[in-house]
């Protein structure tokens, strides 16, 4: 593929990080040796990174718990012709008969698949279900992935008119990168970070947001929650990884408990971690006119001098710690 067609997250996702990209590449370390994403999602930062060429001749390592999310990324790495010849058909089909077409996919093609080829954890996943992956992301609401009780996918069909479905140059891009030299992709818990990560190693961490009120929740969309157990887990690992000299960078909401473990925590402190507020956007919520600028946290250890000489054009305001007990509106969750 020529290198003028951007490579871009192949998903929408809650809590992507395309928006707030300005401010993360500040805390791009200079140096580092290998990149490690133990909640990659979308995989914004990693497809920036890339696209900035910052990470050839590193060893990348892209982990999440969510089999779907893995098992179409290899997909799409693996065979990216037979998914993108899939997701045309899959976009005919909805020109010709729109949301009803959508619940034909989901309901008697995609949950059925994803149930036959589930097997220890891991599903197997082919072209087909690789597409229907893909469509169901750009035409359901709000790019929401969320699964029942019973593990089937649920979320209700989006209000798209024209919604962009097959993006075969978008879809090679994203082969490209996932299947460069060094990276690789892996179904499995973020602790897993702790085994791999080595001095000097640069690690983006955005797990699921914890919520600022008990109706901003959005933890539920992956299954097992991700509550106050793993969070206090999550800061455990961060105050590892920075003692032993990895590049750290963290994002997640500014609710009391994220203050606690970060900005009120000797451990972390001590550590050298900072608590830092970014400006960003709420992209979820039912209620439009309640989307709208919130603040979120950067929890880091990497230098100012590090951050100062990466420019990239005007930086975003980042402020320093905040110590106020005034609730901060709902942030954009993941």
């Amino acid at each position: 593929m020529p290198a003028s067609v951007s490579v871009k997250p192949l998903l929408k996702w809650v809590g992507g990080k395309r928006q707030l990209l300005p401010a993360l590449r500040r805390f791009y370390p200079n140096k580092f040796g290998a990149y490690i994403e133990p909640f990659f999602g979308s995989g914004a930062v990693f497809f920036d990174l890339w696209e900035r060429e910052r990470l050839a001749g590193h060893r990348v390592l892209l982990i999440d718990s969510n089999p779907d999310l893995i098992g179409c990324y290899e997909t799409v790495r693996d065979r990216p012709d037979a998914v993108a010849a899939a997701l045309e058909e899959l976009a005919a089909g909805y020109a010709r008969d729109g949301r009803a077409h959508y619940y034909v996919v989901r309901d008697t093609m995609f949950n059925p698949q994803r149930a036959e080829r589930r097997l220890n954890g891991r599903i197997a996943y082919t072209p087909d279900l690789a597409a229907m992956l893909i469509y169901l992301n750009r035409t359901g609401f709000n790019g929401l992935y969320r699964v029942n009780s019973s593990g089937g996918f649920n979320v209700p069909a989006g209000r798209y008119d024209r919604p962009r479905i097959a993006e075969r140059a978008r879809l090679e891009r994203v082969a490209q990168a996932l299947g460069a030299p060094g990276v690789e992709l892996r179904c499995g818990s973020f602790a897993e970070a702790a085994t791999m990560a080595a001095a000097g190693d640069f690690l983006y961490v955005d797990p699921p947001y914890a919520p600022v009120s008990e109706t901003s929740s959005f933890t539920a969309y992956t299954s097992p929650r991700f509550g106050a157990d793993e969070q206090r887990a999550l800061q455990q690992l961060m105050i590892d990884l920075a003692s032993r000299g990895c590049h750290v960078l963290l994002s997640n909401s500014t609710a009391p408990a994220i203050e606690k473990l970060y900005e009120s925590d000797s451990q972390a402190q001590a550590a050298g971690l900072r608590a830092l507020r970014v400006p960003a956007r709420r992209a979820v919520n039912s209620n439009a006119a309640r989307r709208g600028p919130v603040e979120e946290y950067l929890i880091t250890n990497i230098a100012a001098a590090e951050v100062d000489a990466i420019p990239d054009g005007r930086p975003p305001e980042i402020r320093g710690p905040h110590r106020s007990p005034a609730a901060v509106t709902r942030p954009s969750l993941r």
